[in-house]
């Protein structure tokens, strides 16, 4: 009776989790407020930063309350082993990037077709953990794989539009840069996800701990990013610029919603996560099209849903998916 409840709080929090961030970034890039935008590069930087103290917290609490044992175990793990710290350089750069990119895809994609299009992720991180890892899958994933592919590409189906030619054309730019960078956080969060897995069987330190390690990267990669990239504007009017509740609320979903998943990924299976996608699709469309209002579906886009969400129990029908860790 218990683990079964635990099962519905594991899907009730994925759905929440998944949902709620591509909701509220969506929302926070499309608001007409007064003022300056916040900055996407600041809001990575500061995700970072909650990631650490979470993390912190955790490696705290696991140790006792100890701030000795705390000490210890962050200069073990840390300081005294360089070379292990520094492997974890690669997928902190690389899921640096993929956070900046998210940003960038719900500044020009309506959130329904982003989370179907986001679940290529699956493609990729089965095809990195079959080149690096040595994974063999059976003939249902391959086969969902495919019909992920034929889901994904309908959804990208152009549709009429009864806009005028100019904002149609603008439009089309848009949605190629907004897919644009999902397909490259796809190839990132599969390839950094199937890394960091290698790594972490590899060794037997805490989850915690390796994600402070990614943390402290990604903060560095983070600032570098923010004042390459937007380091005038940062001068000028501060980071933290255009920070709002709502500016708030997606850099905490960012920054600790990773951490939840991994405390409750245990209790979900490959069908327990089939629905979490599946809801969280259904309840991004719907929260589009009726409150945010950028989401205008057609038949093309219902069909590719169905293939993609199709292809996301299949893939879990047959033994084991490619585990993605969570990275905090």
């Amino acid at each position: 009776m218990a683990s079964a409840r635990l099962k519905y709080l594991s899907l009730g929090v994925l759905v929440f989790q998944t949902t709620s961030l591509v909701l509220t970034m969506r929302y926070s890039r499309t608001l007409q407020a007064e003022g300056p935008r916040y900055l996407a590069s600041s809001a990575v930087v500061v995700a970072e930063v909650m990631k650490i103290l979470a993390c912190v917290l955790l490696v705290f609490k696991e140790h006792s309350y100890s701030m000795r044992a705390l000490n210890s175990i962050l200069r073990q793990e840390i300081l005294h082993k360089p070379l292990e710290t520094l492997k974890l350089a690669i997928p902190s750069g690389i899921y640096t990037l993929q956070n900046n990119l998210l940003y960038v895809a719900l500044s020009n994609l309506d959130a329904a077709t982003y989370q179907v299009t986001y679940q290529l992720k699956i493609l990729t991180t089965a095809l990195f953990s079959v080149s690096m890892l040595g994974r063999r899958l059976g003939v249902y994933q391959w086969l969902s794989l495919l019909i992920l592919m034929a889901g994904v590409a309908l959804v990208q189906w152009p549709s009429e539009s009864a806009a005028g030619p100019e904002k149609e054309a603008r439009s089309a730019g848009s949605q190629f840069v907004g897919v644009t960078a999902v397909l490259v956080a796809c190839c990132s969060s599969g390839f950094a996800g199937v890394y960091f897995e290698k790594i972490l069987k590899e060794s037997k330190q805490s989850v915690w701990v390796r994600n402070i390690q990614l943390g402290m990267f990604g903060l560095v990669f983070g600032l570098f990013g923010m004042l390459a990239y937007d380091g005038e504007r940062v001068r000028e009017s501060g980071m933290f610029q255009g920070y709002n509740t709502i500016t708030w609320t997606v850099v905490a979903l960012q920054a600790l919603g990773g951490l939840v998943i991994a405390a409750v990924i245990k209790y979900a299976d490959n069908i327990l996560k089939g629905f979490a996608t599946s809801l969280s699709i259904i309840l991004s469309t719907l929260i589009s099209y009726f409150l945010l209002q950028d989401f205008d579906p057609s038949s093309v886009f219902f069909l590719g849903a169905v293939l993609v969400i199709t292809a996301t129990f299949l893939y879990g029908y047959e033994g084991k998916p490619p585990a993605n860790p969570s990275r905090a």
